[in-house]
């Protein structure tokens, strides 16, 4: 990530920049198989730079889910080193995973449409009314 002289990093353009290499780290560097399982949502990121909470949604249940965010703990040290590698910040930030439940909830929401869809009677259309 370059810098250009008289050019602040804007956070907002660090925090995507991490939220796209996380994704890569867990999906093409790990190899547990659990982690596969997991995708980034969103980073936010102070504005020093130094800490920044990583969402993530796992696409599992129950235990699996635990087990899937375990995983992702332990593996917190691995991801920002690195992440250190592929961001060239001065200061690598402490980073935090914290679950997402927007993705869970959105298929849910988007299957209880397509329930109600299916339930609900054929509206007649009012151009075949026979006039």
């Amino acid at each position: 990530m370059e810098k250009r002289r008289g050019e602040r990093i804007r956070p907002e353009r660090v925090a995507e920049q991490i939220r796209m290499d996380v994704a890569q780290i867990l999906q093409n560097d790990m190899k547990d198989p659990r982690l596969a399982l997991v995708t980034c949502t969103r980073v936010d990121l102070t504005r020093d730079l130094r800490y920044a909470k990583i969402y993530v949604s796992v696409l599992a249940e129950g235990s699996e889910q635990e087990q899937t965010l375990k995983a992702l703990e332990g593996a917190t040290g691995y991801v920002r080193r690195r992440l250190t590698e592929r961001i060239g910040l001065r200061v690598s930030p402490e980073i935090r995973f914290i679950f997402d439940p927007s993705v869970e909830y959105g298929i849910r929401l988007d299957e209880l449409i397509e329930k109600t869809k299916e339930q609900s009677p054929k509206d007649e259309d009012p151009s075949d009314s026979g006039t």
